[in-house]
């Protein structure tokens, strides 16, 4: 038995596992960290930050987090909430005035300008659920509201980097919402539509506002839009894998990439980049409902609301239909169930992890979930985009084992 919770033969399985993908020349690299109750953190750092070698994989290498991005970003949200600045049920009309007054298209195929009224504006508490009424929804590609949040460039990985936050508000204005607010939970726009309505309320960019209050309180040292230039030999290229020949090409550098200078967008859904002790300290203060090291980041109420399902049931019909129908897409992803804020939230045991479960994956090869029953938190990092089934498959495999180690 080891000192961490996870069994010996439990941690040889798990480095078996993670480095049977780095040998085969399936991925790159890994960083993993397995954390249980108080105990030291179990880590793993394998391959090379190049796919075809270069310096090693170690535990401060930095990751593009994606839409790990989400259950992190949230925090800025409910600090706010336990400030007394904004309310649940604010309209967000005050601080979001380019969505007031909102028109919503007839039918999800409709043309822009064949639209109703909203019935109601949009609450706070529509964008934290991402209920607001506009999102990245993948049953609707080609559809005329799609192609145009795209040609908006409202969405992140784009050949073109989003604009300024004000620009992409007014942008964001032009467009009819998909449906009406709170009918359906849809993903990605309302987590950065989030990290403007707390930069406007904070008065603040949303960067500042995070290090000042949820970051830097957190020792999270390494977590930010960017990487300094000094860090950079710390962050490897983001890869994708053609899913015909299975080479490897840089989607991001990291010198001169995208990551490398503040961006003029501070992205909620997934615009941080991280370590894996760092993002250990966030999920293991969601886990201490709200406390770190003595102090409290959050209110418990606030973690409560953050790490439980928030969708009422005629949401959570939309989002299970969604995930079920885009496995093909998602390699499985997105099946957990509920939808707390900024992240998934298991509501039924559908693989081996338990009902509670909370957490989200990143489409950069990020993995990070924490498990109030059994205290634990799994941190997977790779620099492999998924373009092929290959990063979620080693996620899967990943909790699997964790699972089948705890003593």
């Amino acid at each position: 038995m080891s000192t961490n919770g996870i069994s010996a033969a439990g941690e040889k399985r798990l480095h078996e596992v993670l480095a049977r993908y780095v040998d085969s020349g399936k991925i790159p690299g890994v960083v993993a960290l397995v954390g249980r109750g108080d105990a030291e953190p179990y880590v793993e750092a394998l391959g090379t930050l190049r796919h075809d070698g270069g310096p090693p994989m170690q535990r401060d290498t930095i990751f593009r987090m994606a839409s790990t991005s989400k259950p992190v970003t949230v925090a800025a949200a409910m600090v706010l909430l336990d400030d007394c600045r904004m309310r649940l049920d604010d309209v967000v009309d005050t601080w979001l005035p380019e969505v007031a007054g909102r028109k919503v298209l007839r039918t999800i195929d409709s043309e822009l300008d064949d639209t109703v009224p909203a019935k109601r504006p949009i609450t706070v508490r529509d964008v934290l659920t991402s209920t607001f009424g506009l999102g990245m929804d993948m049953t609707s590609l080609g559809t005329p509201i799609m192609n145009e949040v795209f040609a908006q460039g409202l969405t992140p990985n784009l050949p073109e980097p989003m604009p300024e936050q004000d620009e992409w508000m007014r942008r964001l204005g032009t467009l009819p919402l998909m449906h009406q607010p709170g009918e359906r939970w849809q993903y990605q726009i309302s987590s950065d539509l989030l990290g403007v309505l707390v930069s406007r309320v904070s008065g603040q960019s949303f960067g500042d506002f995070l290090q000042e209050r949820v970051f830097g309180p957190l020792g999270m040292k390494d977590t930010g839009f960017y990487v300094p230039s000094e860090d950079l030999h710390r962050l490897p290229p983001l890869y994708v894998t053609d899913p015909v020949t299975g080479d490897f090409q840089v989607w991001d550098e990291a010198e001169g990439g995208r990551h490398s200078t503040p961006p003029a967008f501070q992205g909620g859904g997934g615009g941080l980049n991280s370590t894996a002790d760092d993002y250990y300290s966030y999920f293991r203060m969601l886990l201490n409902l709200g406390r770190h090291q003595g102090e409290r980041i959050l209110s418990r109420p606030a973690v409560e609301l953050m790490t439980t399902n928030r969708l009422t049931p005629e949401q959570l019909t939309w989002r299970e239909a969604m995930a079920r129908d885009n496995v093909h897409i998602s390699f499985g992803q997105g099946q957990q169930g509920g939808w707390g804020f900024g992240m998934t939230v298991r509501t039924y045991r559908g693989d081996y992890a338990p009902v509670g479960q909370f957490g989200w994956d990143g489409g950069s090869g990020t993995s990070t979930y924490a498990d109030p029953a059994n205290q634990v938190v799994g941190i997977l990092l790779t620099q492999l985009g998924a373009t092929t089934a290959t990063p979620m498959q080693i996620m899967q495999d990943f909790w699997t084992t964790i699972y089948q180690s705890l003593d």
